[in-house]
């Protein structure tokens, strides 16, 4: 049932963004308009804030990781391009690393991921980490029992490290279930202008469903750990998570919010 409308959804209503939003999408129902206008108005309150956070990481000579980690159509590109589309990409850089080539192979397996890392100043948004190797990797077959293994052993380490070196490191899973990655993999397939985004792995996921669960929790099991705890945002609905990613950055990393930007 469609809900009764207030003055005050009457007023957002009339503004040309939300009769534009009714125009243009035949299934976009009033109910639905006032969520998406809300969302809209939360996330430019957070980017106003994430716009403060990087003015104080620049102005302190402050260095960021943000890896996101999540199943494929997870909605992790989603999130990063709404964390980054007002900041200053001066000071800002997105990492999707493709795989290695064959130099990057003989190397010790964190060294492309560590050449990647920020300046002072920056922030770094890793679209998928050195996690790989947790989980996406042993599943199809792309390294070895004995190379899996001494990821899990070096990786706790390893951030150790990142911490200790004066980077501020924050890891974001987005977990979405089954049914609502099918129905995601189904509106990519069926879009011109996003089928370039489904891969042969992503055509896989669906079967390997629950190895990738196996993995998947072994990895938390080990690395979730009180100096570098994982956030698991769920993203079955899009809007709530990039606005819950958000705020979970925003806790995490110690910036003044009374910084005047």
């Amino acid at each position: 049932m469609e809900r009764q409308l207030t003055d005050k959804d009457v007023k957002k209503l009339n503004k040309s963004k939300a009769l534009l939003a009714l125009l243009s999408n035949e299934d976009l129902s009033i109910g639905k308009t006032l969520r998406y206008l809300d969302y809209e108005r939360k996330l430019r309150k957070l980017q106003v804030e994430l716009i403060r956070l990087q003015t104080w990481a620049i102005e302190n000579n402050e260095r960021i990781i943000i890896l996101f980690q999540g199943r494929d159509a997870a909605g992790k590109s989603g999130a990063i391009r709404r964390i980054t589309e007002r900041i200053n990409p001066r000071h800002m850089r997105i990492v999707a690393l493709s795989k290695p080539n064959e130099d990057e192979k003989t190397q010790w397996y964190f060294q492309r991921y560590v050449e990647q890392f920020p300046k002072a100043g920056e922030i770094v948004l890793f679209d998928r980490s050195w996690y790989n190797r947790a989980v996406v990797e042993p599943v199809n077959g792309f390294c070895t029992q004995e190379e899996y293994d001494t990821f899990m052993n070096q990786v706790n380490d390893f951030e150790r490290m990142i911490l200790e070196s004066g980077i501020h490191l924050v890891k974001i899973y987005m977990s979405i279930s089954r049914k609502e990655q099918a129905k995601r993999f189904e509106d990519i397939q069926s879009d011109p202008l996003k089928q370039w985004k489904m891969t042969k792995l992503d055509e896989r996921a669906q079967d390997l469903w629950d190895e990738y669960t196996e993995y998947k929790d072994a990895m938390f099991e080990k690395t979730n750990t009180e100096l570098a705890p994982w956030k698991i945002i769920k993203a079955n609905r899009k809007t709530e998570a990039r606005v819950n990613v958000i705020n979970h950055i925003l806790d995490m990393i110690p910036y003044n919010k009374d910084l005047k930007i």
